[in-house]
């Protein structure tokens, strides 16, 4: 049966179903066939379907059955969008739709599978994927890599790569018609947890636009009409009710999206006015302190990270010992990205995980078993848990702070040059400690500092190189050792080769070091290796600054070792982050877990390691090397399903 053929019994079939839709529709059986129809036929046929059950589209919404029939309608229509002529039939019909839904919104929004085809109506309004994870509600890995500066916010420029002909006229009108109809009942809504993720989604969508928001936030926050007329945004009566509210799984969900859209003027509001005085009671809740997390990630000035520093500042050790590594990551981040505060929270972590009579030796180790140091009762004979898995926001913490310079970081520098050869060897050998020792190879740290942390492996590298994570590690150590070093890296390699070469990174891997060459040229790899490293030092003696010259190289040659195509170095890194974590709540502490409704989060992490880009360029072209470092990319795929 061909395309025309079939559009023509699918249409002839739904003029049957006229006055019958809301029966047809809600049935467990015949939606099915219902939704084929709806998918098959032409958009004339869609759309006088849709007009048809337009006064009874809510009833169907809500129905389990008949919310996957309203869905595949909008997906239809979503379809003939791209069609220029069939524009304005669309936008008449959804325009019916809208006006029946802005009559009585409440009961749609708060019904779980009204929400959800509400949420498919507003991305239909606006332009974007129906089936959008980022406007259903974000996965937690992508905001935490947001949070972390380890990648670019989803909605800035409101992913307009994925933008196609919208109806924003109706969007702005569903959405303010929705406020509008619901201001008596904004308690209900902020607590419900179907509402909210409407209320997400609407303001997710109207990212950048200041105008709307500054309207829409304020109500969501519980302001009053005469608050608005006087251009207050933030109701003084209600904050402390509404900072309460934020306990709530739902209204913390909201507020860190209502903190992450809002403008400028409004976020500061919400700082000073709202939140001020607030931020340790918050970041102490399970719920709230994700609230907390947001602000910090999306403070825009120093003079804001002051006030956020005056209340929190101080509260590390606290903090962390009530499992709210989140709010401490999130800090690091922040300061890092408006570049204030950094040595204050580099010193203040290192306080936090030990005491003035200890030695810095304690730190890292201490950081990579968070859950297991701060649950320990007598904390001075604490000692590394052999076997344990490392604590995924410490690792996070970690590679955060080798990030600042080094003359911040010296305590962190000398502890992980202090670890035990067994300790820095299971370190490498769990991803997340891998992590962090890469990090720490990829840091401001000298050459000798990190010679002396790679010379703890040696003997491992084969090993480590059939894991899938420590082959990242093993490269890592390569391009920080000196000749001599490398040598004995490839022939542990050698020595493995034929198991390695049927590993999925074995091939990169073998491929970057050379190891075929050192088998069969040994001298020739050793002249290479070492004329490379001193073309590098002879480029940075003419061109390169007096400061971290031999980091700059290491991290160049490491660059420029890397020959392997884009795609499948990144599948192979997805591999990794897949299997580093899976589904976790950012302030992953056991303890909160037990007898609470805990709020899941994908936590996902990925090692962005920075790189002067144009050195990096005349290197390149200096050598005719090849491709630069890529980042780690998050391989979680879990949706939020309703």
């Amino acid at each position: 049966m061909d395309v025309e053929e079939r559009s023509v019994i699918c249409g002839n079939a739904l003029e049957e179903a006229r006055g019958k839709e809301f029966e047809l529709a809600t049935d467990y059986i015949i939606s099915n066939t219902l939704q084929t129809l709806l998918d098959g036929c032409n958009l004339d046929n869609l759309c006088s379907f849709l007009r048809g059950c337009a006064n009874i589209i809510p009833a169907i919404a809500m129905d389990r059955s008949g919310s996957h029939v309203a869905e595949t309608a909008f997906k239809s229509l979503a379809r003939h969008v791209r069609d220029t002529e069939a524009y304005t039939i669309i936008e008449e019909t959804l325009k019916m739709i809208c006006k029946v839904i802005v009559v009585n919104p409440l009961d749609l929004m708060c019904n779980c599978y009204g929400s959800h085809v509400l949420r498919s109506l507003l991305c239909l309004c606006k332009g974007v994927p129906l089936d959008s994870p980022e406007f259903h509600g974000a996965k937690g890995s992508k905001v935490l890599a947001e949070r972390l500066n380890l990648k670019v916010s989803h909605l800035d420029g409101n992913d307009s790569q994925h933008l196609q002909q919208g109806f924003p006229s109706l969007l702005k009108f569903l959405v303010s018609g929705m406020m509008n109809c619901t201001k008596e009942d904004m308690k209900t809504l902020q607590v419900d947890q179907y509402s909210s993720l409407v209320l997400q989604t609407a303001l997710k969508l109207l990212a950048g636009n200041d105008q709307e928001l500054l309207h829409i936030i304020p109500v969501l926050l519980g302001c009053n009409k005469e608050n608005l007329a006087e251009g207050k945004f933030i109701d003084m009566i209600i904050a402390g009710e509404t900072v309460e509210s934020m306990k709530e799984p739902a209204f913390s969900h909201l507020m860190e999206v209502i903190l992450e859209v809002a403008p400028e003027s409004l976020y500061n509001n919400m700082l000073t006015k709202l939140l001020k005085n607030s931020l340790f009671e918050l970041s102490s809740h399970p719920c709230g302190n994700f609230v907390v997390q947001a602000l910090i990630s999306h403070a825009r000035t120093k003079d804001q990270m002051e006030l956020i520093w005056e209340e929190l500042g101080l509260k590390f050790a606290d903090l962390l010992g009530m499992g709210r590594s989140g709010v401490i990551a999130s800090l690091i981040a922040a300061c890092q990205r408006l570049q204030t505060h950094e040595y204050k929270c580099c010193e203040a972590l290192a306080t936090a995980v030990g005491s003035k009579n200890e030695t810095s030796k304690f730190i890292v180790p201490r950081i990579l078993f968070l859950d297991s140091y701060f649950s320990y009762d007598d904390k001075s004979s604490w000692s590394w848990p052999g076997g344990a898995k490392m604590h995924v926001m410490g690792s996070l913490i970690l590679q955060a702070i080798f990030k600042f310079q080094s003359e911040w970081i010296q305590p962190y520098i000398l502890s992980v040059t202090s670890m035990d050869a067994e300790h820095v060897l299971e370190a490498a050998q769990d991803a997340r400690g891998a992590r962090v020792i890469e990090a720490f190879l990829a840091s401001d740290a000298s050459t000798k500092q990190k010679r002396r942390l790679v010379v703890k492996l040696r003997g491992h590298f084969g090993e480590l190189a059939m894991n899938l994570s420590g082959s990242f590690t093993v490269e890592r150590c390569f391009n920080a050792g000196n000749l001599s070093l490398r040598e004995a890296i490839a022939s542990e390699l050698l020595a493995v080769r034929t198991e390695l070469s049927k590993t999925k990174q074995g091939p990169h891997l073998l491929r970057t070091l050379d190891i075929d060459r050192y088998a069969t040229k040994p001298d020739q790899w050793r002249s290479k290796q070492a004329s490379k490293q001193s073309a590098y030092n002879e480029f940075f003696v003419a061109f390169g600054s007096s400061e971290s010259k031999s980091t700059k190289s290491n991290k160049l040659l490491y660059n420029a070792s890397m020959d392997t195509s884009e795609h499948e170095e990144l599948n192979i890194k997805k591999d990794i982050d897949g299997s580093l974590i899976s589904t976790s709540v950012v302030d992953d502490t056991s303890s909160e877990k037990k007898g609470r409704k805990k709020r899941k989060r994908d936590v996902a992490s990925e090692d962005a390691v920075g790189s002067n880009r144009a050195i990096e360029k005349a290197v390149k072209n200096f050598l005719s090397s090849s491709t630069p470092d890529k980042k780690r990319h998050n391989a979680s795929n879990q949706r939020l399903k309703i």
